[in-house]
């Protein structure tokens, strides 16, 4: 029923932007065409060691690597044989037409389920690319492979041999349970990564102090990934092999295809040699260890030792794991892990932000726990733009809410502000500020930029870039191609939370399926919604909303709290039952609408229920206010003139061990108050204990669903 809605509402529109995108661009004469077959399929997987669901392009994780030369014509058949859902294929970092780049409801219309989609497309530019699934997480699922493009005159730097090495991650999960456990705030990815945040943590790294202060700043705990992971993988196994011949030069072209995870590189052997980064070429450049960005490609050339086995380490950002390629034979030499993060302190993140204002260009790459290569990285050519055309300077901020797990630019998620108007033959020059403490690895799609590190007229042309905690990064690009193309956080988590824009080009003339109205008569009501999903936005049209909620069922009385939330607004569904008697359960029921404000406030109205012989219902008006030492505070109103007030403190002893207490008065039922503990056993489930004032001493199980 839904899908027949959605199709007489915008089925005309659809049809005529499908007929329009199914106008595959021809190659012109004498021009070598290539030509892939990729099959996406649901399959049975494991490449964590547990058989699960999976996604795959042509029976495999990742799909096939797609070679061609520069100046040939791609012709690419992609199958959908998903029984259930539509897919799609964005070609990461090719410039191309816009119909041709693989965005669902942006620029191509979805692959539907039992069918083909044709691309066709011209390789412009040589280097090293990657494609993926643009369509809801499923990237997370398997959807990806690399792209490899050869230039026409051969590569600059020349090696014997060649190797693609795609990283990526892997959960056991479902990526919708994962979005969901992120949106609740889940502490069971910590546990899996082992650096969840304690009393006894903190105690024992010597950061008590630094524990209780960010407590009273009512900061967040600090985090540097937010997923934990059951598996990392190099070209879709934990371990892999360099092939080559002692004395030979490798290139390996690197792909992180990760949905959110950065790895830093390190290899035994010695210092490894950039020549290329996220496709063109760049000068030679020698590094010890750096940081690849989620979506970042990276050519390096290493040399295959006379003697001796050694080992190319990607370790994850957080020192959660690794993954290897080995090369050569004989003894191992292992490569090494940088240090742990120490979640307890924000050093790490700040020194990071300020060696790469540092005059020694080489500065953040001497940390332990080194930054990216950018300051080192020079273009081959000069890739100043014209000076000529008129220059615009447009200011975006990467904010977050944690609490929520809510991303955005400008505080706003693409749902509430879609669009970046540009105009055709002006200069965009990007400041990008990020005011989160997490890294985010930005993407455009359909144009390259400059990358403005200090390289003048030989700074690095990228499509990706990594902009660190509390740090800036500035690009520049020229305004050159048309309609409306993705620019989002490749974070894949992130961008489905709401940190993507639209990067749309004004006074084009779009396909039927475009309003043709002004951006500001488009965002007008009532057609806001209907433009969103018929013309441009589809997943991305609506914020998220996620069901959640955690029951406790205990000797002597059960509390729970069941939570249909999107980022601002709440429906609650909270109890607290006591077994006083079997036949006379004794029972309070707040049914609340919550409208979330910030990390530290919240206000809601609605009714509480009971059958108190002391009370009745009542509606009832109240707030949620956050004080230092993160204790909550809560002040109610009811409609017989009674007010309640709360205190409620949480402690975390240890990662699976936390303690908590409650007091409240009010002015109808006077006092109240409770004091329990939980230890995690799994995911969903947990041992409590708690007295309580009214209902006594009792024990049981805690569940989160």
């Amino acid at each position: 029923m839904k899908r027949f809605l959605l199709f007489a509402l915008f089925g005309p529109s659809l049809a005529a932007w499908a007929c329009d995108n199914c106008k595959i661009p021809k190659p012109a004469a004498g021009q070598r065409v290539v030509e892939y077959d990729l099959t996406i399929a649901e399959q049975t997987v494991s490449p964590a060691g547990k058989a699960v669901r999976g996604f795959t392009i042509n029976g495999g994780i990742p799909g096939p690597t797609l070679r061609f030369r520069e100046g040939d014509f791609a012709r690419i058949r992609v199958h959908n044989q998903l029984k259930h859902e539509t897919t799609s294929t964005h070609w990461h970092g090719l410039l191309l037409p816009n119909e041709q780049d693989g965005v669902p409801h942006v620029t191509t219309p979805p692959i539907q389920p039992g069918t083909t989609h044709t691309f066709g497309f011209d390789l412009r530019h040589s280097g090293t690319y990657w494609y993926h699934s643009h369509t809801h997480l499923q990237e997370q699922n398997g959807v990806f492979g690399s792209i490899v493009v050869l230039p026409r005159g051969g590569e600059p730097v020349n090696a014997d041999r060649e190797q693609v090495l795609v990283l990526s991650d892997w959960t056991n999960t479902d990526p919708m349970e994962v979005m969901r456990m992120l949106m609740r705030g889940s502490d069971y990815f910590g546990l899996m990564r082992r650096n969840s945040q304690s009393i006894l943590g903190a105690w024992q790294r010597g950061n008590l102090k630094d524990y209780f202060s960010r407590e009273w700043s009512r900061m967040m705990p600090m985090d540097i990934s937010d997923v934990g992971y059951h598996g990392f993988l190099i070209n879709g196994l934990r371990q892999t092999r360099i092939e080559g011949n002692p004395g030979e030069r490798v290139r390996l072209r690197i792909v992180n295809a990760s949905a959110a995870t950065y790895f830093y590189l390190h290899s035994s052997a010695g210092p490894m040699t950039i020549v290329a980064a996220d496709g063109p070429a760049v000068q030679p450049v020698k590094v010890d260890r750096f940081l690849i960005a989620i979506a970042e490609t990276y050519d390096v050339i290493i040399t295959i030792p006379v003697s001796g086995e050694y080992e190319l380490r990607a370790t994850t950002q957080d020192g959660s794991g690794h993954v290897s390629a080995l090369f050569g034979s004989g003894v191992l030499k292992p490569a090494s892990d940088p240090p742990k993060p120490n979640l307890y302190q924000m050093d790490d993140m700040l020194t990071l932000a300020l060696e790469e204002q540092e005059d020694d260009v080489r500065a953040s790459l001497k940390l332990p726990r080194p930054g990216s290569p950018y300051r080192l990285l020079k273009s081959t050519r000069d890739t100043t733009l014209p000076t000529k055309l008129p220059r615009r300077k447009i200011t975006m901020h990467l904010t977050g809410d944690m609490n929520r797990y809510i991303w955005s630019f400008d505080g706003k998620t693409i749902a509430q502000e879609p669009y970046v108007m540009i105009k055709r033959g002006e200069l965009i020059e990007l400041e990008l500020i990020n005011d989160t403490m997490m890294h985010h690895p930005i993407h455009l799609h359909g144009h390259f930029f400059r990358l403005l590190m200090g390289n003048g007229r030989h700074s690095p042309l990228k499509h990706t870039v990594d902009v660190p905690p509390m740090s800036r990064r500035t690009v520049e690009f020229e305004a050159n191609e048309a309609k409306d193309w993705m620019f989002h956080c490749h974070i894949l988590y992130h961008m489905m939370s709401g940190m993507a824009r639209v990067f749309r080009y004004e006074d084009e003339v779009r396909s039927p399926s475009f309003s043709r109205k002004t951006p500001t008569q488009a965002e007008s009501a009532p057609e806001k919604h209907s433009i969103h999903h018929a013309a441009g936005l589809g997943e991305h049209s609506h914020d998220m909303a996620y069901v959640w909620g955690a029951a406790s069922i205990q000797s002597h009385m059960s509390e729970g709290l069941l939570t249909l939330m999107n980022p601002k607004n709440d429906l609650l569904l909270g109890w607290e039952i006591g077994w006083q008697g079997v036949d006379n359960p004794e029972y309070e029921v707040d049914a609340l609408y919550q409208r979330y404000f910030n990390l530290n406030f919240q206000a809601f109205v609605g009714g509480r229920f009971t059958n108190d012989p002391d009370a009745q219902n009542r509606a009832v008006v109240g707030i949620n206010y956050r004080l230092p030492l993160m204790v909550w505070a809560n002040v109610s109103l009811d409609s017989e003139g009674d007010a309640r007030f709360t205190l409620a403190k949480r402690f975390q002893l240890t990662p699976r061990l936390g303690v908590w207490g409650r007091v409240e008065y009010d002015t109808n039922t006077r006092w109240e108050w409770t004091t329990g503990a939980d230890f995690t056993l799994t995911r969903r489930t947990s041992l409590i204990a708690q007295y309580h004032s009214q209902y006594g001493l009792g024990a049981g199980l805690l569940f989160r669903f």
